[in-house]
């Protein structure tokens, strides 16, 4: 709905909203159901967030507004403002706050960020530890069905003699089709 605005009305809505949270008129909850990533965003609702967020800095201050986004109970419901996903979410929730003058708002992104490389290698180890257990076992696996195969290769072995002799064959009728060629 944002979208329809135009741009004098987006104003006034965000800092509508922006006072009614600064004054806990509204429950801060409400902040989940905004996604802030470039896919999920228009150009209003990035102008809609900016305007909100840095009128509740005027009327909070920086360090209130922080205190309040820093909250644990409150965490679940800043996931999709400040978002964890992926590296390239972070980013972008970065930059806005960095580009709209609340930078101070993105420590613990910022934090998180250089922190993910660890986290994504640590989530990594279990997965390859499984996969080598995993790779031993079917080698055992494979090694058990090669000895017990072992002992049923006098039967095959007329078996491989004659496609032997039939590839032989093959192989003389192409010489004497490349002869004739020639």
């Amino acid at each position: 709905m944002i979208h329809r605005l135009e741009t004098n009305k987006l104003r006034n809505v965000a800092k509508l909203f922006a006072h009614f949270l600064a004054t806990d008129a509204m429950p801060w909850a409400l902040l989940s159901y905004i996604r802030l990533t470039e896919e999920d965003t228009s150009s209003s609702s990035r102008i809609f967030i900016k305007i909100m967020f840095q009128e509740m800095s005027e009327q909070l201050g920086l360090r209130k507004m922080n205190e309040r986004l820093s909250d644990p109970t409150m965490g679940a419901a800043f996931d999709g403002i400040f978002p964890k996903d992926t590296p390239k979410n972070t980013r972008f929730a970065i930059n806005f706050f960095t580009s709209i003058g609340l930078g101070g708002l993105t420590d613990n992104l910022r934090e998180h960020l250089k922190n993910m490389p660890k986290l994504i290698m640590q989530q990594q180890k279990p997965v390859q530890v499984s996969e080598s257990e995993s790779e031993s076992e079917s080698d055992s696996d494979s090694e058990s069905e090669s000895g017990s195969d072992s002992g049923s290769d006098s039967g095959s072995d007329s078996e491989s003699e004659s496609s032997d002799s039939e590839s032989s064959e093959s192989e003389d009728s192409r010489d004497r089709k490349r002869r004739r060629k020639k």
